[in-house]
């Protein structure tokens, strides 16, 4: 269940993880991604890799001002208090060779431990370490992009006519990926052996990006937090002042906010960033 979110609320927290961004595409839902920083206030933001991509830019050239605008607001953001942490990924892999330096007021790292309010360690990477396409095949990964390409705009086309007929928001890319075998199969084998990196470094739990797949899950003890993607699903992780991770979906024309993972779903943020019911 969605719950309407007045324009004027703030959702206050200790820290909001993004990934996915994608600016520099023509799928990037840029518009949702600004009212979700504009009405969002936290310590430390996490972007969780592949905020711009070069891929798609060597290919074609795409950058609305709703993209400057979003490279702006992580600047305001970090000029203003908030300790922004950048993680490439492998769509934005050229800014990795700068792991450790600061550009501007943001930091850059490959990996980075976060602690949550509670106590809990969680390793924060993109994810495209553990992608056997990425890793080996990066020929066949950017035909992978390309197909996802395709995906996006017979998905455009869908939902103008959804629109028409008075429907929701429907998201053909995601529905395969959860009817195709080999893709289920991909996710699952990816989210095994993010989990077992974390595992191996001794953490409580792990965040990451890469596949836009966004889930809170437990495997193995290990808490695997995946931020999901601002092309279609819209989502962040948020965590609040008292350690507690939640799954935030933000699409609905910008004013509904839906908490869709944790122990809180359904629920309204107010101003002091407490959970209202639904």
């Amino acid at each position: 269940m969605s719950t309407l979110v007045p324009l004027d609320t703030k959702v206050r927290c200790r820290t909001v993880f993004i990934s996915d961004v994608h600016l520099g595409f023509h799928g990037c839902s840029a518009g949702f991604l600004l009212d979700f920083l504009d009405r969002t206030e936290c310590e430390t933001l996490y972007l969780v890799g592949d905020i711009v991509d070069f891929w798609y830019m060597k290919k074609r050239r795409h950058w609305p001002k709703s993209h400057s605008d979003v490279l702006l607001k992580f600047c305001d953001k970090a000029r203003n208090g908030t300790r922004v942490v950048f993680v490439p990924g492998n769509h934005d892999e050229a800014v990795r060779p700068f792991d450790g330096m600061m550009f501007g007021c943001i930091e850059i790292q490959d990996q980075v431990i976060h602690e949550t309010g509670d106590g809990r360690r969680f390793l924060v990477l993109h994810g495209d370490q553990f992608d056997s396409v990425v890793r080996c095949s990066k020929w066949l990964a950017k035909l992978g992009s390309w197909a996802y390409d395709m995906l996006l705009r017979m998905n455009t086309g869908i939902n103008r006519a959804r629109r028409l007929l008075g429907r929701d928001y429907w998201s053909l890319a995601a529905f395969l990926k959860h009817k195709v075998k080999n893709a289920v199969s991909y996710i699952s084998s990816f989210e095994e052996a993010v989990v077992r990196a974390a595992a191996e470094r001794g953490v409580d739990g792990v965040v990451c990006g890469h596949i836009h797949h966004a889930e809170i899950s437990e495997m193995h003890d290990i808490q695997y937090m995946n931020c999901g993607d601002w092309v279609e699903s819209c989502t962040a992780l948020v965590e609040r002042q008292d350690g507690t991770v939640e799954l935030l979906e933000w699409r609905e024309h910008a004013r509904r906010v839906k908490v869709v993972s944790g122990d809180n779903q359904g629920e309204l943020w107010d101003d002091a960033g407490e959970g209202l019911a639904a």
